[in-house]
């Protein structure tokens, strides 16, 4: 964990044109979270936090409490995302390699419901950052066509655990159980990661598009939303494909939303949700029914869960309490955890962990790391999972993680 820095913020409004577009101003290696052209980028590092082991998000909460007590914070707009903000990216399992982490960058550029900043982050005794990434339209660099490979947890080898998975739900040992498998690509040297979050933003829209310190992706899950003592989350659980014509898609639609698999599945993530969140809230709502959510390769049964917190507790707080939900570990939760710490031979690292950012207020938005992957040393590890209950069938999840690969080899290979 690093030291506290007494940190200078400053948030001015920008003046930009009808039609700004955020995703054309990622800077390197970009700190970003978006959705449907809004959100937050950031640039550089004012500050940064790390953690591991069984508390890792509570002590990140914590550490933020700390730096927001000393910073000096001047933000003139009091819009959400303006004034002090920090991103973060935080490992599903606590027995992870990998650390989780809180960015606090030197340069924020966002943007929201028609109006554009800029925050400026100083450490005190250092000089203000200069940056003009966020006044013009950056060309980002064409990436060549990745080839990916299988990784630890080959096809075959997903069918057999798979198997060994249900057999246990089955036996009544649990309900529901989240199984995951990776793929892998060398990346070529000169690789621009801005290339495929544009990609991502621009085919998936409804989704949140994310980077935090070399996890990205595009989720369509928000773990959880705070808005001035308001919180919101929407849980997926439940999937098919697209159909291949206007009347085969419907027919999926249809047959979704009246799946019992699927239902059941979708129920399991939904009451895992609102019953973490019930102690934390005055009142707890959902959907009386879950929709169907369209995305270019599949659909979701989706389902917005909402609430009134009883007490100021940051957004970075609640999501140390709910992660990891039903809809990517399983129900019961610590029976899910341990069978697939037993079955899934590679490190998920940040895969189905939170992320997102925070606010000094507490606010802010966490979705779940779906769709996407990690970079390590110009190698691009990809994850996709499914939820399995009883009446699973292997072979059609093994297809329904091939569909949830199509966001990143569409987007980057």
């Amino acid at each position: 964990m690093s030291s506290i820095r007494k940190l200078r913020v400053l948030s001015r409004e920008l003046a930009t044109p009808e039609g700004f577009d955020i995703t054309r101003h990622f800077p390197e290696n970009p700190t970003a979270f978006v959705r449907n052209g809004q959100g937050l980028v950031g640039f550089g590092e004012a500050a940064r936090f790390e953690t591991s082991g069984l508390n890792r998000i509570q002590e990140l909460a914590a550490a933020w409490r700390e730096q927001v007590e000393q910073a000096e914070i001047t933000d003139p707009l009091q819009v959400q995302g303006t004034g002090l903000v920090g991103f973060g990216t935080a490992t599903f399992s606590p027995d992870s390699s990998l650390n989780s982490v809180l960015i606090v960058p030197r340069i924020i550029l966002g943007t929201r419901d028609g109006r554009s900043w800029i925050t400026k982050i100083t450490p005190e005794g250092e000089q203000e950052a200069t940056a003009d990434f966020y006044s013009k339209v950056i060309s980002y660099r064409e990436n060549n066509k990745l080839s990916f490979v299988e990784g630890s947890m080959t096809s075959a080898g997903f069918l057999k655990q798979t198997e060994k998975a249900i057999s246990k739900i089955r036996s009544g040992k649990l309900q529901k159980v989240v199984l995951a498998r990776e793929i892998m690509a060398q990346l070529p040297a000169g690789f621009d990661i801005r290339t495929g979050l544009r990609s991502l933003a621009k085919r998936y829209p409804s989704c949140w598009v994310y980077s935090v310190d070399g996890n990205f992706g595009a989720s369509p899950e928000l773990l959880v939303r705070v808005s001035h003592g308001q919180v919101s989350a929407r849980v997926l659980a439940g999937t098919t494909s697209r159909g291949d014509s206007p009347e085969s898609d419907v027919q999926k639609s249809n047959f979704l939303v009246a799946s019992e698999k699927n239902l059941a599945e979708h129920r399991f993530a939904v009451d895992s949700m609102v019953e973490a969140l019930n102690p934390f809230c005055i009142t707890v709502d959902t959907d009386e029914k879950p929709f169907s959510l369209a995305l270019p390769d599949l659909w979701h049964l989706a389902s917005d869960v909402y609430g009134k917190l009883k007490n100021n507790i940051s957004v970075l707080d609640l999501a140390a309490f709910l992660h990891p939900t039903a809809a990517v570990a399983g129900t019961g939760r610590q029976a899910a955890q341990a069978l697939i710490a037993e079955l899934e031979p590679f490190d998920r690292g940040g895969y189905a962990g939170p992320v997102g950012w925070i606010g000094a207020d507490g606010d802010g938005e966490w979705a779940i790391a779906l769709r996407g992957g990690y970079i390590e040393e110009n190698v691009l590890t990809a994850f996709a999972g499914c939820g399995l209950v009883a009446d699973s069938e292997p072979a059609a999840e093994l297809e329904e993680t091939e569909l949830k690969f199509a966001p990143v080899r569409g987007s980057l290979s």
